[in-house]
């Protein structure tokens, strides 16, 4: 039995305390890619290796993480959630202390990559489980918006964190910042309450394997897309009968998908525990929900990938000042995460899901139109603002929606499929927004060098040999630097300048277009939410259809 039946009194004694722990475990998950992608340079020349290693490293952490996710789930379902939280939270702390004294990269992929990822991939679907089993169905929006928050947060304090500990003592504090963080958590897991574990079943290895493949196979792909190209293959990139590896890749992964399907429909025919109850999957709400999941980090991904790129690229600013420009979206996510529920507890999530939207959208739109040569780093207070309120919106809802929608002793598996979801959205969305970006950019800078009398034919031609597989986003310091070492004339070196910083602005602008024709497109979708607020017995009724 859940303890939000326990008892009103209990439950809001305990709230506190079980918000501020696992809302610390969403934040400590997500902090680590955000604070990495800054300190990338010293830890490679802290450990003997390159900065391609440690964006393998990065690379294999987000492909474990989005592996296992599923399997993670249905242990929580098996052993308890709070068990698994906790096993979850001693596996990261060990990969945590692991990473912090790596000596090389080796050391790091295990640590970090390996030990974190399975870590995070027990901790995530439980604190999904462990907020509804802790608080009310009414209680649920607000409990899961802070929770969401939290993760959303790390992703733009990032940052900040890193840029200010990299730069004034090293990057292995953080690391190690985040072991003491996970012995305060495993302290504090004691307060949470917990349902019953379900029956012992032998877990399903077959299907654990195929779903493990499948999404490794697709992810994979869709993380080196940027590099490969998305169908026709760059130059040096795998191929296949002249198409990129990515294809290949995602196809495959989708082949094997499918035959964890069936797979799985075999086990319940024959009356044995699959990996996931396929079921699920016939409840509109929660299809509608894990469909929100997806857009929402897709969308969020795509823009703090492309918001940073500008502030510290194109503007020259440092990862600390990059972080302090992206606190505003914190305070107005937070905000919306915590005020909607409580101004508007009887409020229809698809009605606050497509505000939320919305406010994403003008944020996009706003920016798009802020864009322009010499602006500054202010120009991004708005977009952000509006940011946050949108990604609040969504997370004051969204989480509720998905664990409604079935009784609560599935709520682990949802986890599992939710962060499932939210994992493959933010790696679609950050290749996307990537590789749009630089294909833009290239293009605008050959129309560009090709169309400028200062630029010599023979710099063009070479240009368009060299650069074929995509123009490097590049600051205007480093190009400058790179250019002094060529025999160009000071003005051809000047307008090469120009016209990479007149291609860069293009290329933020049409990834951000494409974000907002996504967002468009997810606005359209929310349909596929309840107009009743979670907890409506009539609504959580009709949402499953045979």
């Amino acid at each position: 039995m859940s303890s939000a039946t326990a008892g009103p009194s209990k439950v809001a004694a305990a709230s506190g305390a079980v918000l501020l722990t696992l809302a610390s475990g969403q934040f400590l998950m997500t902090l680590d890619s955000s604070v990495m992608n800054v300190s990338i340079a010293q830890v490679a020349a802290d450990i003997g290796t390159t900065i391609t290693g440690v964006q393998t490293a990065i690379t294999l952490y987000t492909l474990v993480m989005a592996t296992m996710m599923i399997t993670g789930g249905k242990i929580g379902t098996m052993i308890g959630h709070r068990r698994a939280f906790a096993l979850g939270c001693v596996i990261y702390g060990a990969g945590s202390l692991t990473t912090a004294l790596s000596p090389n990269l080796t050391v790091l992929i295990l640590g970090w990559s390996v030990l974190e990822g399975l870590g995070a991939a027990l901790i995530m679907p439980a604190i999904v489980a462990l907020v509804a089993a802790n608080f009310a169905a009414a209680e649920r929006p607000r409990a899961y918006g802070l929770v969401a928050s939290a993760g959303a947060i790390a992703v733009a304090a990032g940052p900040l964190i890193g840029g200010a500990v990299t730069t004034y003592w090293t990057w292995r504090l953080v690391f190690a910042g985040e072991v003491v963080v996970v012995i305060g958590i495993l302290a504090m897991t004691r307060r949470i309450q917990d349902a019953a574990p379900g029956a012992r079943a032998r877990i399903d290895l077959v299907g654990v394997v195929l779903s493990a493949l499948g999404l490794g196979l697709a992810v994979y792909g869709v993380l080196r897309s940027g590099e490969w190209g998305w169908v026709t293959a760059k130059p040096g990139a795998p191929e296949l009968l002249g198409i990129s590896a990515t294809v290949w890749l995602v196809v495959a992964g989708l082949i094997v998908l499918r035959v964890f399907v069936w797979w799985e429909l075999r086990m319940a025919e024959r009356g044995r525990e699959p990996l996931i109850d396929l079921a699920m999957l016939r409840n509109a709400r929660l299809v509608g929900g894990l469909t929100m999941f997806f857009f929402q980090f897709l969308l969020q991904a795509g823009l703090f990938f492309t918001i940073p790129l500008f502030l510290s690229v194109a503007l020259g600013l440092s990862a600390l000042d990059t972080g302090i420009r992206l606190l505003p979206l914190s305070v107005t996510l937070l905000i919306a995460a915590i005020g909607i529920p409580r101004l508007w507890p009887d409020i229809s999530p698809r009605k606050v899901v497509t505000w939320g939207l919305a406010a994403l959208l003008g944020g996009i739109v706003a920016l798009i139109g802020a864009l322009e040569a010499g602006a500054g780093p202010e120009i991004v207070t708005l977009p952000l603002l509006l940011a946050g309120l949108g990604v609040g919106a969504l997370s004051s809802q969204l989480g509720a929606v998905t664990v409604s929608a079935v009784p609560d002793e599935r709520s682990g598996e949802v986890g599992g499929l939710q962060n499932t979801a939210t994992n493959l959205g933010a790696s679609l969305g950050t290749a996307l927004a990537g590789s749009v970006l630089i294909g833009a950019l290239s293009a605008s800078f050959f129309v560009g060098v090709q169309g400028n009398d200062d630029i010599p034919d023979s710099v063009v031609d070479q240009a368009e040999v060299e650069l074929a597989s995509g123009i490097p986003f590049v600051s205007d310091p480093d190009l400058e630097a790179a250019l002094a070492d060529t025999d160009l004339s000071p003005e051809a070196q000047q307008a090469v300048v120009d016209e990479n910083a007149d291609a860069r602005l293009v290329g933020l602008r049409t990834a951000l277009t494409v974000l907002a024709v996504i967002a468009a497109i997810a606005i359209f979708l929310t349909r596929l939410l309840p107009t009743k607020p979670v907890g409506s017995e009539p609504e959580a009724a009709s949402a499953v259809r045979p």
